[in-house]
């Protein structure tokens, strides 16, 4: 039931919008039911052909929680402080590894590590993304995350934060309040629902990132960043809350393959100046909170 409710709420929020941006540049972004077959086999060749090509630095490991398990990548030194890092709607594809990969490489040193939300599936279009994300138990997700946090914890981190992106972070914001273990956060362009997770009762430090012309209405926008703002000074904890002008959703993917993934999205705004911003912000609050 609640699995129910939050794919209601916020992946609807955002997915309804994203749909409706897409549909400007592109013809391809509403979901038929008649396309899921080729969904779950498209999907599992793209995840077995990143792994083949995209991978080489992770290591590949499995985590087990409850009844279930899962796989996560993992990047960076064994004993270095541990960063959860959270996909986008698209699953863990190549910018989601270059992510990791460039936190894992920041001094003093991060050890990131990716749990594989989908169970292994890749949208490989708009549509495809929607029909995961949609399809998502957001609860079962907060509990991978928290086994994340906890295999790092029990592998060498001593402290550990959870960052994400787009779908990802909403659910770290999530983390600051659901799982406890969580010793800081940075966001990028995500909030929660208010089902999932109420950002007044955050727990662990927030700093969050938006772009000034996302127009993910509730999920993304400047007013949500402003409402998540309010909460978070509310509820206590350290936080700080970054609106990047000229910036629109996703401002982070800066991979030619991801530069042009955005285009075809209709997201024309460029700037290489303000990801090494919040790049450079993302390591000083990170380094703040986890390291000694």
């Amino acid at each position: 039931m609640l699995a129910a409710a939050l794919s209601s709420s916020s992946s609807r929020i955002f997915s309804r919008t994203i749909a409706k941006s897409s549909a400007a540049s592109s013809s391809s972004s509403s979901f038929s039911p008649r396309a899921a077959p080729r969904l779950a086999i498209r999907s599992m060749a793209a995840s077995s052909a990143a792994a083949a090509a995209g991978s080489a630095p992770f290591t590949k490991v499995r985590i087990q929680r409850e009844d279930t398990a899962f796989d996560a990548y993992v990047v960076g030194k064994d004993d270095a402080p541990g960063i959860v890092v959270l996909q986008e709607w698209w699953g863990v594809d190549f910018e989601i590894k270059n992510h990791a990969l460039k936190i894992s490489q920041m001094d003093p040193g991060f050890k990131a590590l990716i749990p594989d939300l989908y169970r292994g599936k890749v949208g490989l279009d708009v549509a495809e993304a929607q029909h995961l994300m949609e399809g998502l138990d957001w609860a079962g997700a907060v509990k991978d995350i928290r086994a994340s946090v906890n295999w790092l914890k029990a592998n060498g981190s001593t402290k550990v934060g959870v960052t994400g992106f787009c779908m990802g972070g909403a659910l770290s914001i999530a983390s600051s309040v659901l799982v406890p273990e969580v010793d800081s956060v940075v966001a990028f362009y995500g909030v929660p629902s208010p089902e999932l997770a109420d950002p007044a009762k955050a727990k662990a430090p927030v700093q969050a990132h938006f772009g000034e012309l996302d127009n993910f209405v509730g999920f993304s926008d400047v007013t949500a960043a402003k409402a998540l703002e309010e909460k978070l000074k509310a509820s206590g904890i350290p936080y700080e809350v970054h609106i990047y002008p000229g910036n629109g959703h996703a401002f982070m993917n800066r991979s030619p393959d991801g530069v042009k993934r955005r285009k075809n999205m209709g997201l024309e705004d460029d700037n290489e100046a303000t990801a090494e911003l919040a790049w450079s912000r993302f390591k000083t609050w990170m380094s703040r909170y986890l390291h000694p």
